[in-house]
């Protein structure tokens, strides 16, 4: 059985599908459907209706990541793995306090609350107070903390040898072990220059008078987009975006919040977003789905605000090289407040499957040329440099350059701590199964008849009463 790496997937998956769920009424529609149950663990009771909006949430918040795997039979299990670590936590009477379950639901209302623009924009998306989000919050976050909690007990004071990492190692054949390309870990600290009052009300007025056109008559949105919008994804179809409300974690939050204010045909007044500023005219809505154009204008900045992002750069540069601050507290002194990723990240780069070991396919193309001109070299920092990012900001950065290899098969010499760190995760997941083996015969079990040919449900099903045809 390979508990460990799907069940960590499911839970990281399963907890950004419940933020999204709440922001994006995902509660309010659970309570609507006709639920059935899927499965029970002791007390703790598994609706179908939630295996199916547990399923549609991480496929829909899975950002790229690999889903394979997890299919209904596969979630189902990781649920009832859920319901018996909750269980047995409460047997064992773990501490999670009421304190720390209201402060992780407050750290998460407030982030939304910031993310949104606020406290109206919040409640109007999530379609409920802000009072009535966090009372849903809480059992969730509850069973989790007590989940975390009991999985830490019992893999906690595991612990894996050299001798026991190179047995591991030994045991994958020679054909069989990972090929690497070149690969690099990267520290980045930005700064995106803020365009100067003046430059901002100058792209204010100009999108006020696209929109006076618009409402008086004399042009249309969409010719005005194809001529004027800097976004390069939607200009040439006229500005045109298709949204749904479930989706809103794809999109910037200001963006997506005033495009749902709008009725139809309506264009909104000039709003700012983390890539520049927009006016937005909504085209049609059926429910959640809806059809806006868009007009983006980014605020050109001068050569004096590029000039002094870098001397503040600098500045932290030669902090870093003096040792008076490390990367993370230059990320936390320089990095937006809603930018979380960038700070848990602590200013390493990750590319798409959240790994921080890089090929030149993850770069963006500027900083490809700036490792090329640079030659750098791990523990080497360069000096700041301006560019241009995905989404057409500009920018200045400063790179540190952790580690660099050469292409080579996986070897003890080179690889030993991801070696050592896949051996300790097969170890735990080791004490796992074998902690569900004694367990599960002391648990009631229930599951229900639909699920009796998922193969890797079999080990719940001996110790259970099937429901259902």
């Amino acid at each position: 059985m390979a508990l460990h790496r799907p069940f960590n997937m499911v839970k990281k998956l399963t907890f950004l599908a419940l933020f999204t769920s709440i922001i994006t009424g995902g509660f309010a529609q659970q309570r609507v459907v006709a639920d059935k149950i899927a499965g029970i663990v002791g007390d703790k009771i598994i609706l179908k209706s939630e295996l199916a909006i547990a399923i549609a949430d991480m496929q829909r918040n899975s950002g790229g990541a690999d889903l394979k795997g997890l299919d209904e039979c596969t979630i189902l299990d990781n649920m009832l793995i859920q319901k018996a670590l909750v269980l047995q936590a409460e047997r064992d009477s773990l501490p999670v306090s009421d304190e720390e379950v209201e402060a992780e639901v407050d750290q998460r209302i407030r982030y939304f609350i910031n993310l949104y623009g606020g406290k109206d924009a919040f409640e109007q998306i999530a379609q409920r107070t802000v009072y009535q989000a966090k009372m849903d919050f809480m059992a969730p976050i509850r069973e989790q903390r007590l989940a975390d909690a009991e999985r830490k007990k019992i893999v906690d004071d595991i612990k894996i040898s050299p001798i026991e990492v190179s047995q591991y190692f030994d045991k994958i054949p020679a054909d069989k072990r990972i090929f690497y390309e070149s690969e690099i870990q990267l520290d980045q600290i930005t700064i995106y220059p803020k365009a100067s009052r003046d430059i901002e009300k100058l792209t204010v007025d100009e999108l006020n008078g696209y929109k006076q056109q618009v409402e008086s008559g004399q042009r249309k949105f969409e010719s005005l987009a194809g001529i004027y919008s800097q976004d390069p994804g939607s200009k040439n179809n006229g500005g045109m975006i298709e949204l749904n409300r479930n989706d809103s974690k794809m999109w910037d939050p200001v963006f997506f919040s005033t495009a749902f204010r709008l009725k139809e045909g309506q264009v909104s007044p000039p709003v700012k977003s983390k890539y520049g500023w927009h006016i937005i005219q909504m085209v049609s809505r059926n429910g959640d789905d809806a059809v806006v154009r868009h007009i983006l204008r980014i605020p050109p900045i001068t050569d004096e605000e590029i000039k002094e992002a870098s001397g503040e750069l600098d500045t932290i540069r030669t902090a870093l090289l003096d040792g008076k601050i490390n990367v993370g507290q230059a990320v936390n002194m320089t990095a937006e407040p809603t930018d979380m990723q960038t700070r848990s990240a602590g200013g390493q780069i990750m590319n798409r499957t959240g790994s921080t070991f890089l090929t030149i396919s993850d770069l963006d193309k500027d900083m490809v040329l700036l490792l090329k001109n640079t030659n750098l070299k791990p523990g080497e920092i360069t000096k700041p440099v301006p560019f241009t990012d995905e989404r057409g900001k500009q920018g200045v950065r400063i790179v540190k350059m952790l580690s660099k290899s050469e292409p080579h098969r996986e070897n003890m010499r080179d690889d030993y701590n991801r070696i050592a760190q896949r051996a300790l995760d097969e170890k735990k997941t080791q004490a796992l199964d074998h902690w569900f083996v004694t367990k599960i015969p002391t648990f009631y079990i229930m599951i229900d008849g639909d699920y009796r040919n998922c193969s890797n449900l079999s080990r719940w099903q001996i110790n259970s009463s099937t429901a259902g045809n």
